[in-house]
């Protein structure tokens, strides 16, 4: 069997993560596996698009020509790539050399969807003592309670995985307003697609694979608990959307067991960190844990009971035909 090609897209709005671009296209250029191309989607930046044109050679930077915003961004890249695979890759992050090889492997099985890896957080300065393991989702890397082995899983990670074009063609793009844009800290665009294209494909599956990592840069202002407050409180609106689009049982099955599972075990630990090891640490963590589960319940509450008094919520007109572009 052949290799199948990638093209790996990456979006970007300002020019303030500019050496960050450059490292994320260098680790691209790198690769044990190259890709077919790399396509950089500037989100309404005229200026950025210039600068990534002159100065950072053999990729395609094109326009987000769709509605502002991360999801729009990707569709973008997707309809302007030939690749029968397109990976995505987040603009503050650098994957390891063997990224790419490591999540083709996994399309042999031709039941796989779309795999996705492990980002591990490159602190600017030391970690808050506060931060626990298990919200790292909120800094967009891999949390205390994802699977530590190849495993089949309901959704991807947006800044590291691997989709089968086909998969676009067959049931659409990404669902913009959901996802993030440069002043809402919304995600969720990439598990509203990954539910809905399960529903429409019931025998595929999308995989994690821990052995493709990325570093993903955090920010000093990624540091404060306010940004960790309002980025969980975004979340529970974001799921609230997707269990409007996609139904509760599809769109919170993995929020049931992490909330029911992951977090009490998680506060059991760090309670037994403070008494037994005398560390104010755990108990800092446990209060963050229990703050991040609420605002993210309080986000999902008022998102719910907002839909409630919205015009019915349906797939964007636009999602539908994006992957089609391409020709």
């Amino acid at each position: 069997m052949t290799t199948p090609t990638v093209s790996v897209v990456i979006a970007a709005y300002t020019e303030a993560r500019w050496d960050d671009l450059r490292a994320a296209v260098a680790s691209l250029q790198k690769q044990t596996l190259p890709p077919r191309e790399i396509i950089v989607v500037v989100d309404y930046n005229p200026t950025l698009l210039a600068r990534v044109r002159e100065q950072i050679p053999n990729v395609l930077a094109i326009a987000n020509t769709e509605p502002r915003g991360l999801s729009g961004a990707r569709n973008c890249g997707v309809a302007a790539a030939h690749g029968e695979l397109i990976a995505f890759l987040d603009d503050d992050a650098i994957a390891a050399p063997d990224w790419l090889e490591r999540m083709v492997e996994h399309f042999a099985d031709s039941e796989v969807l779309g795999v996705g890896g492990f980002a591990e957080p490159l602190w600017s300065s030391a970690p808050p003592r506060w931060f626990p393991e298990e919200f790292y989702w909120v800094i967009g890397c891999s949390y205390r309670g994802m699977p530590e082995q190849v495993a089949s899983v309901r959704n991807l990670f947006g800044g590291n995985m691997c989709i089968r074009r086909a998969l676009f063609d067959a049931v659409g793009g990404f669902q913009s307003g959901i996802g993030r844009d440069r002043y809402l800290l919304k995600g969720c665009e990439e598990t509203e697609f990954c539910i809905r294209a399960r529903q429409s494909v019931p025998h595929g599956k999308f995989l994690y694979t821990p052995h493709a990592r990325i570093g993903h840069r955090v920010s000093p202002s990624r540091h404060r608990l306010s940004y960790f407050a309002v980025r969980c409180y975004s979340e529970g609106l974001s799921k609230a959307t997707v269990a409007r689009l996609r139904g509760a049982h599809d769109g919170l099955a993995s929020e049931r067991t992490y909330t029911l599972q992951v977090l009490p075990r998680a506060l059991l630990r760090n309670l037994q960190q403070t008494i037994l090891r005398r560390d104010a640490a755990g108990i800092l963590k446990a209060g963050a844990i229990l703050i991040g589960l609420g605002l993210t319940t309080l986000g999902f509450l008022v998102g719910t009971m907002a839909s409630w008094r919205a015009p019915r919520l349906t797939l964007d007109a636009r999602v539908a035909p994006a992957a089609n572009r391409v020709q």
